[in-house]
Parts: C-alpha cells; structure tokens; sequence
C-alpha cells in the first residue's frame, strides 16, 4: 500500500468493504438482541451485543422468511452472516442470512416445536374449550402461596364478590418440580369436585421463570380437566402452552380473577331492578285481579232470577206495546190503500172514458173537417197565383202578341242572332197558331 496514495472516503469505504468480504465471507456470532427494528419493508434491523462490544446487523426480507421463531429484544442468537460495511455512513455490520436460538433462544425452539406439535393434536381448538360458569359456587386456585399472584387475586375476588369461596392449591410455580406440583394440583381439584371452575395463576417473570407452564405434562393435564380451567400467567406480553390450552386465558392473574368471578355492584344494580320490576308487575296481577272481582260481582248481580224476571217483565210490556203500535200502523196503510184504490177505480170507470173519449172524438173530427177546409182554399189561392204566373212567363203568350221562336229543325236549339245563321241553312219559326220551316237564301246585317 503506498503512503503516497490519497484516498477518498468512498473509495476507503470501498476496498474496506471488499476486504471484509473476502476475509469474514461467512461466520457465525453469538449474542443478544437489542434496538430490534421491523420496518414496513420486512426487513430486520438490530444490534447483536455482549458484555463488552455491540456490532450492528441487517437481515433482508428473503432471508426473514427462514425464521424458525419471531426474533424479540433480550433473546440470545447465533447468527450465520457476512461481516460487511454499509459504504454511506462507514458503519461496520453483519449481514444476516441465518438466526438460530442459543441460550433462551433454545428454550423458544422447544416453545415453538410443542406449541405446533400440540397445535396439530387439536388441544388448542375452539370448539372443546369449556363454557365458564357465570356464578360459580367454588372458585379453585391453583398458585404459589407466597407469590404476588395470590394477593392480587384475593383482593379482585373481595373487590368484585367477597361471598364466593376461594379454595387455594398451593403450588411451587417455578423450578424443576413446578410441573409436577401443577399437574397434581390440577388433578387433585377434579378428583375432589370442591370448585365449579380453576384458575392456574402466576406472577410475570423471564421465560426460564415461566417454563413449568410450557411442559407437555402440564397442557395434557389441562386439556383432560373436566373443570373449566383460566390461566393469568405472567404479564400481558407473555404467552405459555397453557395459555393455549386453557379453556380461556387472561393476560394477568387480577384479569383472570375478574373473567370468573361476577360483578357483586352490577348484580346488586341488577337486583335492584328486579325488585321493581317484582313490584310493578304484583301491582299490575293485583289491578287485574281486582277488576276481575269487579266484573264477577256484576256477572253475579247479572244473573240473579229476580233481577231476570224484571228485565224479562220489561222485555215482555216493550213487546206489547210494539205490537200494539205495530198492529195500529198496518192497519192505518191499509185504510190509506184501500181510499188509493177506491179513487182509483172511480177514475178508471169505463162510462167515464167512453163519455170522455166520445167528446175527444167529435173535437178531433170538427177541427179535421175546418182544417181540409182551410187547405182547400189555400190551395185553391196558390193554383191560381201560379197560374197567373205562368201564363205572364210562357212564350206562347210573347207568340200571341206577334213574335215569333226561331229554332234549329235538327236539334231544337234557339237561334237568338243572324251570326248563328249560314246560307242554305233550315229553320224553324214557331208562331202562336204552329210553325213552318224555311231555308236561308240570302243575309243581311
């Protein structure tokens, strides 16, 4: 390398890079998951530190497909990667291809391998979860003794409805024997059948703390229960086995506390409503009830035989007098119909009409004979007038006066001037006494 040679940032940050890859092209480090970033791109950005030194590392969207678990800030990690330099910022980082669990990180590869494998069995299934009672008359509670668990969950229980009882199963909730304690515990409240439902209930801790809740012997026992069973395991972040097979699981042991026991103030507000409506509906049946006597009483007075025969007396004196009334009306229309008809037929007496028609007769037969009369003469007027008429028009008349009616022999038609008129033709000159017919010999204007 020469002295002499100035280099530029990026062309440093360049070979750097080169060198990293060629020498650390593929390693594996362990350690910690810290500042865990999930951008919306899918991929994953994180430091992965120790004691003593953190280094930063990135792991593309491809790669993060391979997850066997989902990576969270505190686990501990192998990493199979490329030590690389992010060229921009000169940041020394790994390139993460791979992530394994060490340590705690174990411990999630069993959580995930029996979560699945129960998973498969069907133990988580919604449909053989178990209804909770709504008052349960024994409340189970299977936790430590000395534990905060149990403090939180008598306080809810007193808070909420202090008259269920609580029957404890004290049990170690941590450490190697926990499991077995748990599944006894569990066993022991179905065999005795004190309680109606259980609580399985533990304070939060790290997930070594919270193992004995993620053994198989633990979730079996669970899923055999015939008692419907709540877990509040841990804090609200924290997910066991048991909380999968549990018949409902709380987010903490106070939560559970609240899912199983009623709610003494909203039962006392509904207690209170009852008892109104108890009240409203007994006013209501008595209203009713006396009413009903109300009317039996006048279905009583109603039926008495003396009160009868006087309305039947009554009934009997409103016929009488209706028939009487009825008998009086009739008999009026018929005298009414009877001097109907008699006038009648005084009207329609033959004698009457004959006389009637006979008179009738003579007037139509005078005014006949006037009228013929008159229209004789009318007639008579007119034939006279229109004969004097014609008679004025004919042209016999103009003839009789010395004129004389020039037509044409052949067809008769009138020769009213000498320009009509051509030598040798026939003519024909109607006088009053007849006619003679001439030829044209000669003509003069």
């Amino acid at each position: 390398m020469n002295l002499q040679s100035i280099y530029s940032v990026s062309a440093l940050n360049r070979e750097t890079k080169q060198l990293l890859l060629q020498n650390f092209f593929r390693i594996r480090v362990e350690g910690e998951i810290s500042n865990l970033s999930t951008p919306s791109s899918g991929h994953l950005y994180f430091t992965l530190k120790d004691e003593h030194a953190q280094i930063r590392c990135a792991m593309f969207r491809l790669s993060t497909r391979q997850l066997p678990f989902k990576p969270a800030n505190g686990i501990a990690i192998i990493v199979t990667a490329q030590v690389s330099l992010y060229e921009s910022r000169g940041d020394y980082q790994l390139i993460v291809e791979k992530i394994e669990p060490a340590g705690e990180g174990e411990l999630l590869r069993t959580f995930e391998a029996l979560k699945k494998h129960l998973k498969t069995e069907g133990l988580f299934a919604q449909e053989i979860k178990k209804k909770l009672p709504a008052f349960p008359k024994q409340i189970g509670l299977i936790t430590s003794p000395t534990g905060a668990a149990i403090q939180d969950i008598l306080s809810v229980l007193k808070r909420r409805f202090m008259a269920t009882p609580l029957i404890i199963y004290p049990t170690p909730v941590q450490g190697s024997q926990a499991k077995y304690a748990i599944v006894n515990a569990i066993e022991t409240a179905n065999r005795k059948a004190d309680c109606d439902v259980l609580i399985i209930a533990r304070g939060g801790g790290s997930l070594e703390d919270l193992w004995a809740f993620n053994e198989e012997i633990v979730a079996r026992a669970i899923n055999r229960s015939q008692l419907p069973i709540v877990t509040g395991i841990g804090h609200e972040t924290d997910f066991t086995i048991a909380d999968f097979v549990a018949d409902k699981r709380m987010a903490t042991p106070s939560a559970a506390a609240e899912q199983v026991s009623p709610d003494g103030k909203e039962l006392m507000l509904k207690l209170l409503n009852l008892e109104k409506q108890f009240i409203h509906l007994t006013l209501n049946r008595l209203s009713f009830f006396n009413a009903r006597i109300a009317t039996l009483l006048n279905r009583i007075q109603q039926t008495d035989p003396r009160q009868k025969l006087l309305t039947r007396a009554q009934r009997l004196d409103d016929l009488e007098i209706r028939l009487n009334n009825t008998l009086i009306t009739k008999l009026n229309a018929l005298h009414a119909k009877l001097s109907i008809r008699k006038t009648q037929l005084l009207t329609n007496n033959p004698k009457v009409g004959i006389r009637t028609q006979k008179y009738h007769n003579q007037l139509l037969s005078n005014r006949l004979k006037h009228a013929i009369k008159d229209q004789l003469s009318l007639k008579k007027h007119h034939l006279i007038h229109y004969s004097q008429t014609l008679n004025s028009l004919s042209p016999l008349a103009t003839l009789n006066r010395g004129y004389a009616l020039i037509t044409r022999p052949e067809t008769g038609e009138i020769i009213s001037s000498i320009r009509n008129l051509t030598i040798d033709d026939k003519i024909n000159t109607q006088f009053s006494e007849g006619q003679i017919i001439s030829q044209i010999k000669e003509i003069k204007s």
